[in-house]
């Protein structure tokens, strides 16, 4: 029974063995080896295709029948094949170089293929395959893909060009999920693994969160304040619950400024805010008095906070008292238990300050955060509001309730 698989040694040596004699015929060469002819001729063709077996000899071998080779026969054999390795080695060498400034120090599988694509006439691509140590299988699937490959370029011209407008426009902020949220937004029918693919191949990346500072600074004697959102950042509608924190916002000569911020768990609206110079108290009370002033009214709201010396100031305690707002606070040094706040605070200071140590003026600083906060609020996607602004979901939750009444 015919063996179903050959190992690439018994091939080479059945077509060698075809192309010793001249007398031998494909059938009786097969019928020796107990394979079957047309096997045996495909082995040859493929064999002579790729540069591994010559022509078939012309004539019956001259060898003497009897009596070991001489010394000169010997010397002269082996400086034949030294003779073949120093040109097959010499042809190596032309490879690598040539590679070597091909590639401009961007070694990657695609641009292997590339190369033994361009130089597949002058080396082979048995040769440069085996050099470059990529498989042959692997190069002509490549190759096969090359139009799909290409169309696929040509489709993603376009929405490159789009998506780097809207990176743009949005300071370099927007990753793919908020890229793809903005298309949308837009009319676009776009799939958010394709925009992610498009920014990959297109150097378009959106900023990544920096290491934050604690400003946290407890006051070890204030009255206790139970916490009343238990690491639940969720409100059931806008106006209900609460979240604020302070910040720092450098600025030059190692000055800082301060930022207090009321952001609303229902919408992540950011209802109120203060920037100042210090961390008193005011700094605080200010911004919770200006989110009373956007919603007309904080009654029964839930303001939740940390345990920084302001907030758990009687002045502060005073306040919330006069607008009808219940305090909450998490656990001492536990930043999770205040996470929605300081998440805000993060993603301002990573969008604003664009990977830069500080502004160079206090003036820049309040402009940098007014403009934020203002695009924040109006115009940037929100992951957790099923990428809408903070206006447009306050918006739908009008308009749903309007229409269930």
């Amino acid at each position: 029974m015919a063996m179903k698989s050959y190992p690439p040694e018994f091939k080479a040596d059945a077509v060698a063995l075809y192309l010793s004699d001249p007398a031998r015929t494909y059938a009786s060469v097969a019928r020796d080896l107990g394979i079957n002819r047309e096997t045996l001729r495909l082995w040859v063709k493929e064999a002579r295709a790729n540069g591994t077996a010559g022509a078939k000899k012309a004539g019956p071998a001259k060898r003497p029948k009897a009596g070991p080779l001489s010394s000169d026969d010997v010397l002269e054999e082996e400086n034949k094949q030294l003779k073949a390795r120093i040109r097959e080695l010499e042809l190596e060498r032309d490879i690598l170089r040539r590679a070597a400034k091909y590639f401009a120090g961007r070694d990657e599988l695609v641009s292997r293929f590339a190369f033994v694509d361009d130089h597949r006439s002058a080396f082979g691509v048995k040769r440069l395959c085996r050099v470059l140590k990529v498989s042959r299988s692997g190069f002509y699937r490549w190759l096969r893909t090359a139009p799909a490959r290409a169309a696929r370029a040509a489709a993603d011209a376009v929405p490159a060009e789009e998506i780097r407008q809207i990176h743009e426009e949005f300071d370099g902020t927007y990753g793919s999920p908020r890229v793809t949220a903005e298309l949308r937004g837009r009319g676009r029918r776009v799939n958010h693994k394709r925009v992610a693919r498009v920014m990959r191949h297109s150097g378009i990346v959106g900023l990544h969160l920096r290491k934050k500072v604690r400003t946290t600074v407890p006051e070890p004697s204030h009255q206790k304040v139970p916490d009343l959102i238990g690491r639940d950042f969720t409100a059931e509608a806008p106006n209900q619950r609460y979240a604020g924190d302070i910040t720092y916002l450098p600025v030059g000569e190692g000055r800082f400024m301060y930022l207090a911020t009321v952001l609303d768990l229902g919408s992540r609206r950011l209802a109120g805010w203060s920037i100042a110079d210090h961390m008193r108290t005011e700094l605080v009370t200010d911004a919770l008095r200006a989110a009373a002033a956007t919603r007309d009214s904080l009654a029964g709201a839930i303001f939740h906070s940390d345990h920084g010396a302001q907030y758990t100031s009687a002045e502060f305690a005073a306040l919330c008292a006069e607008l009808g707002v219940r305090q909450s606070m998490g656990a001492v040094g536990t930043s999770a238990d205040n996470a929605a706040a300081e998440a805000f605070n993060a993603s301002l200071k990573r969008e604003t300050l664009q990977g830069a140590k500080r502004w160079s003026s206090a003036r820049e600083a309040r402009l940098a955060v007014f403009k934020w906060i203002t695009r924040y609020n109006t115009r940037r996607r929100h992951s957790a509001l099923g990428y809408l602004s903070p206006n447009d979901y306050e918006q739908q939750t009008v308009d749903r309730v309007l229409l269930a009444a």
